[in-house]
């Protein structure tokens, strides 16, 4: 993917040759009777804004926990992402806090 190391700031600084082809996106969930989803941007205590990625599904639910919206895309994609949302940075496999995980809707 060209300008992927100046794309990436990882949790670990993975060379390029272990950016895996495919990765998990974590999602916000979409409005009621909505089926689509939106990624999930957050902002960093610096006020950056980040994607967050996963290299693997079960380390997406690991971090997020079983309740988190994903989508999975190539890495190629993320650039398309950027230039739709704004994005600053993507946090790969980054661990989210119990209490900033998201929740099932409740009907």
């Amino acid at each position: 993917m060209p300008g992927a190391p100046r794309l990436l700031r990882m949790v670990t600084t993975p060379s390029p040759s272990e950016v895996p082809p495919i990765v998990y996106v974590a999602c916000a969930p979409g409005q009621a009777g909505d089926p689509e989803l939106t990624v999930d941007l957050r902002q960093t205590r610096d006020g950056q804004l980040a994607l967050l990625a996963y290299t693997a599904l079960d380390r997406l639910v690991d971090c997020c926990g079983p309740e988190q919206p994903w989508a999975v895309m190539p890495t190629a994609d993320l650039e398309q992402i950027r230039l739709a949302t704004g994005f600053e940075l993507i946090l790969l496999d980054l661990e989210i806090p119990p209490e900033h995980r998201r929740r099932a809707e409740v009907s």
